[in-house]
């Protein structure tokens, strides 16, 4: 019979951990361990720590704890909502508790199902008003389409403005402050003069860059105010990229329902634990670009980064978006305009003819460059 591993050894949680997302039983999965919520499937940070007895017990991440002690009265919407969840997108709508969605706001599908939170999301701190009107958001398709050179005609002339909605969309933003040391090698270009025979035998010289590397230290520190992270499911995230950013800093109002009053919210969908963890990416990588901006010589290479973070704080913010969703042929297209600044990004589907006529334009313009090169 093969040996085996004392009970002692295997994780087990000892008390019991709810979801940080909907507030169903987490449970812990030694694979990935990782605290892994069965209804939402939402996973949270933690790690197995010995006792002073010598057995293991799951000890939950701070952001975690934390999570679970805001409390109950700053959760919800301070207003009567009804919320419903698209089968198609997955985005969760959330809207007015008189009104009656028949279409998902984000995609047009009319698979819209009744959504049932085990607990209540947590209620924005914050808010961007939506600035933009709607008639301004009309005129800024139609130039936009205008402007799509290899965009069908069709799609010109088509009078999509009129699914034009309006929504807000959830996003996290986070601040923290971080030192950061820095080693690599610095290199300095110096050049030597090397001699060689040509094709024709005659010894010709030239000019041959070499790399002189001596090792480099620094330090800087930064702090990041509101580096935004997008908690949206329905709107796709290179999109929301693009019509970034959002004035978060100073122009955000204290969260009131009035505010939402007549308007759709998306409930966010991507936690908090899954967002820290997006953001701290971010910053990670932010401060490894810094640091290499600050390695002296002309290159470097071994680069290195130790980041130490402090003062890390979070917010749950809504911020205006104006949304056309779109089909064209079997394609579903988004077009996103920024609520509050009016920046506009969307897809649009390609004309194969007019690619077509522009590459045979660009060859024939090619072909007479190179025949009036060849007569000169």
């Amino acid at each position: 019979m093969p040996n085996q591993p004392p009970p002692g050894n295997e994780a087990t949680a000892q008390k019991k951990f709810s979801c940080p997302s909907c507030g169903g039983e987490a449970q812990w999965n030694p694979a990935k361990k990782l605290l892994v919520c069965p209804f939402c499937g939402t996973t949270s940070p933690a790690q197995a720590e010995l006792t002073a007895t010598g057995d293991e017990q799951i000890v939950e991440h701070d952001l975690v704890a934390a999570l679970r002690d805001i409390p109950d009265s700053a959760r919800g919407w301070d207003t009567a909502k009804t919320s419903v969840k698209c089968q198609s997108c997955q985005a969760i709508s959330v809207f007015d508790a008189t009104r009656v969605g028949q279409r998902c706001d984000f995609c047009g599908s009319s698979a819209l199902v009744p959504y049932e939170e085990i607990k209540a999301a947590f209620r924005p701190e914050s808010l961007l008003p939506m600035k933009i009107s709607e008639n301004q958001v009309r005129d800024s398709i139609r130039q936009w389409y205008g402007s799509r050179w290899f965009a069908p005609n069709k799609l010109t002339h088509a009078a999509l403005t009129d699914t034009v909605k309006g929504l807000y969309i959830p996003y996290w933003t986070f601040d923290a402050q971080v030192h950061a040391e820095w080693t690599a090698e610095s290199g300095y270009y110096y050049y030597e003069t090397e001699y060689y025979t040509d094709s024709n035998g005659k010894q010709q010289s030239r000019q041959v860059q070499k790399i002189r590397w001596v090792p480099s230290a620094g330090a800087l520190d930064h702090f990041f105010d509101d580096e935004l992270v997008p908690a949206s499911r329905g709107v796709q995230p290179d999109m929301l990229r693009k019509i970034e950013p959002f004035p978060t800093t100073k122009e955000l109002v204290p969260y009131n329902a009035g505010f939402l009053s007549g308007w759709v919210v998306e409930r966010y969908q991507i936690d908090l634990v899954a967002a820290a963890k997006t953001s701290r990416d971010q910053m990670d990588k932010k401060m490894y670009a810094r640091c290499a901006a600050q390695v002296p010589g002309d290159t470097h290479r071994n680069l290195q980064v130790e980041d130490d973070y402090s003062g890390q704080t979070f917010k749950h913010i809504l911020t205006p978006i104006w949304l056309l969703t779109y089909n064209y042929g079997t394609q579903n297209y988004q077009v996103v305009i920024n609520g509050y600044t009016g920046v506009i990004a969307g897809k649009y589907p390609k004309s194969w003819v007019k690619i077509f006529f522009a590459v045979l334009a660009g060859l024939a313009v090619a072909g007479v460059i190179a025949l009036m090169a060849n007569h000169h």
